[in-house]
């Protein structure tokens, strides 16, 4: 654990290595007051079991890159704030890529890494990650970005990122001098909808007819299809499902970035969290998606097969994902990273935030040019994309 004291404002902020030093009750008071009335949090991903899972499970840690460095605000000896923070040895497992300032930071003769993170490793789902006790909003997010550069700063580092975080946590961020980034991602908005077909009255003729044909020949691909959660997941659909993510993670990124004990450690404390897709053909899981579960979003992560069929891919990951979402009532899925293909499918682009902090005053400025002209890029390809969409024109004019 380190220390460094706030004195002006009797804030004090340390590090751990390990969740446990910091308790349960206490990050969860300040990740998911939310949940006092006994619904779900705004999102698992930065409540202590899921954090605590990539821990426990070695998936993030020694030999991983990602080594534990979470962030408190104490006050009066009451944590009011907290962060996860971690210590990067590359730029794998973030969907927010900084390849090139590495390879430009390096190439001047600097070294990029490590470098420290404030995200959910392997997670592109937007969220809170300034997490704030009720009535420390202000207080603790500003002890936490000052704490965190402070560090960085100490520690000669190179950078400081902040990875989807929400757009609130953005705009204050900018205001305290850290650099705004916006990317995109693809998300279905859930506009009170009954059922799928009054998502499709939607859409345009021709996408609704060519929805309705995936759709059909996804479901004749000889198995059934489940949504499975809670006491339904078995320790065998994990087995299964960890199959299909090792053959997805060896084709994306070479090694699987969530171990094997991941998925152990879930189905303990994460299955309640978590909405599965399984295709079974012959009583052989050969397809599955995995979702989890929010407050008011469906959040998509892995898909992955050991069969290849037509169009399971995209009943699975995304039309499973809306029928969830309009039978629980959930105001949006988000699809995860990348994937033009989603827009077809009634996934619309929207803006996603983070914020960056770089060391050297030079580089700094050059980030600077290049963020401001990225965000015009982006939000002229949102535009561009959304005129593209499969909604019919009226509803486009509605939804903007």
């Amino acid at each position: 654990m380190g220390q460094r004291a706030m004195s002006e404002q009797q804030i004090e902020i340390s590090t751990f290595d390990r969740l446990a030093e910091i308790g349960q009750a206490d990050w969860d008071a300040c990740a998911c007051p939310e949940t006092a009335d006994g619904g779900r949090p705004r999102d698992p991903f930065t409540t202590y079991r899921f954090l605590h899972a990539l821990e426990a499970s070695g998936s993030v840690g020694p030999g991983s890159g990602w080594q534990p460095s979470y962030l408190t605000a104490s006050l009066g000896g009451q944590v009011i704030a907290c962060a996860p923070l971690y210590a990067k040895s590359h730029s794998q497992g973030e969907y927010i890529f900084d390849h090139n300032w590495a390879h430009a930071y390096e190439r001047a003769g600097g070294r990029y890494y490590p470098k420290l993170q404030i995200a959910v490793p392997f997670t592109p789902a937007t969220g809170r990650r300034f997490l704030c006790r009720p009535g420390f909003e202000q207080t603790g997010m500003s002890a936490l970005v000052q704490g965190a550069v402070q560090i960085a700063a100490n520690s000669e580092l190179s950078s400081l990122h902040v990875t989807f975080c929400t757009a609130d946590e953005a705009e204050v961020g900018s205001e305290m001098g850290l650099m705004r980034r916006q990317t995109q991602q693809f998300h279905w908005v859930n506009h009170g909808y009954h059922d799928f077909d009054g998502f499709l009255g939607d859409l345009s003729s021709r996408k609704r007819k060519t929805i309705r044909k995936e759709r059909a020949r996804a479901n004749a691909f000889g198995g059934t299809i489940r949504n499975l959660t809670g006491d339904e997941i078995t320790p065998a659909h994990w087995e299964a499902f960890w199959m299909f993510y090792q053959d997805t993670g060896a084709r994306k990124w070479g090694t699987p970035y969530l171990t094997r004990r991941f998925f152990d450690i879930a189905h303990e404390t994460l299955r309640d969290d978590v909405a599965l897709v399984m295709a079974e053909r012959e009583g052989v899981p050969v397809a599955g998606a995995l979702n989890f579960i929010g407050r008011d979003v469906l959040f998509g992560r892995y898909w992955g097969c050991i069969e290849d069929h037509p169009c399971l891919h995209f009943e699975a990951c995304y039309y499973r994902a809306i029928d969830f979402a309009i039978e629980h009532g959930l105001k949006r899925v988000e699809a995860g990273a990348q994937g033009e293909h989603k827009l077809a499918r009634g996934y619309l682009p929207v803006p996603c935030h983070s914020l960056h902090w770089v060391a050297d005053p030079g580089f700094a400025d050059a980030i600077a040019r290049y963020l401001e002209a990225e965000r015009a890029a982006v939000d002229d390809d949102i535009e561009i994309l959304t005129s593209y969409g499969p909604f019919r024109r009226d509803q486009q004019e509605e939804q903007q």
